[in-house]
């Protein structure tokens, strides 16, 4: 399997790229595995999502290996499958209320930036390098990355790194805003498994309102944000896990927000 997901009892989902001997490149069986990975957080009783990768790249993009032995109509048929399963994965992640978290390390590259960006937290090893790659082989983004780009680090930056295929390492992405912060490599997993627990551990319904706002709130004009605003408040204050959380706040104690998802408030 390319991709695999395993939901441990605590509502940690483990989804892990597994195609390290060829860069995890995304053909048509990655893809999809993305999208069988995407729907089982969606089924399961998931607070939190870690995405990880084997090997010494997260994701050079695209299979061009896959790609190249098709062409014409064939090819674009194959190309069509390919991003209609990857970017169904990134809208079944994008509406969970659990939130991502994404390890990245060695070359991200084309659909792989879209993946890292895709998360909410996203945590690069220093020796994570970046490049756009599409217009470098006469190709035009896909994994969202020209939606994800723009909004993130601004549009002129992101047609830079579009246009010219330039590579940017691990501290300038972090100083353009493309990910959270920089690890040394020999840290990265523990320290997203950590980042991914202490997710884990909070108050997932308004997680999930909380990227709805986010995502809404970049091209929502302000008035019907604010509407947005209130009617979400309205709702995580009136679900068990906003009642516990007021209750640890006047009691002087620590949430117990799995708890009081699962219908027995902390005391």
């Amino acid at each position: 399997m390319t991709v695999t997901t395993e939901i441990d009892e605590g509502g940690l989902a483990h989804v892990t790229l597994r195609r390290g001997e060829a860069g995890n490149a995304i053909g048509l069986e990655t893809a999809r595995g993305l999208l069988d990975a995407a729907r089982a957080c969606e089924r399961g009783s998931v607070r939190a999502v870690l995405l990880t990768a084997e090997g010494k790249s997260f994701c050079v993009g695209g299979d061009l290996r896959e790609f190249s032995k098709l062409s014409g109509e064939a090819l674009g048929k194959h190309l069509i499958a390919v991003t209609d399963a990857l970017h169904e994965a990134l809208r079944t992640f994008a509406a969970l209320d659990a939130p991502m978290v994404a390890a990245v390390q060695g070359a991200v590259a084309g659909a792989g930036i879209g993946l890292a960006a895709a998360a909410d937290v996203t945590l690069a090893a220093d020796n994570a390098s970046f490049t756009a790659a599409y217009t470098a082989i006469g190709y035009s983004p896909d994994a969202g990355v020209s939606w994800f780009l723009p909004r993130l680090i601004g549009p002129k930056r992101a047609l830079e790194l579009l246009l010219t295929n330039r590579r940017a390492s691990a501290s300038e992405a972090a100083e353009l805003g493309l990910v959270s912060r920089v690890v040394p490599a020999g840290q990265l997993l523990a320290e997203t498994a950590r980042t991914a627990a202490d997710l884990l551990r909070g108050p997932t319904a308004a997680f999930g309102a909380t990227r709805r706002l986010v995502a809404d709130g970049l091209t929502s004009p302000l008035g019907p944000h604010l509407d947005r605003e209130a009617r979400a408040l309205a709702a995580a204050a009136a679900c068990a896990e906003g009642r516990e959380g007021v209750a640890a706040f006047l009691g002087k104690r620590a949430p117990d927000f799995t708890r009081a998802a699962s219908g027995t408030p902390g005391t």
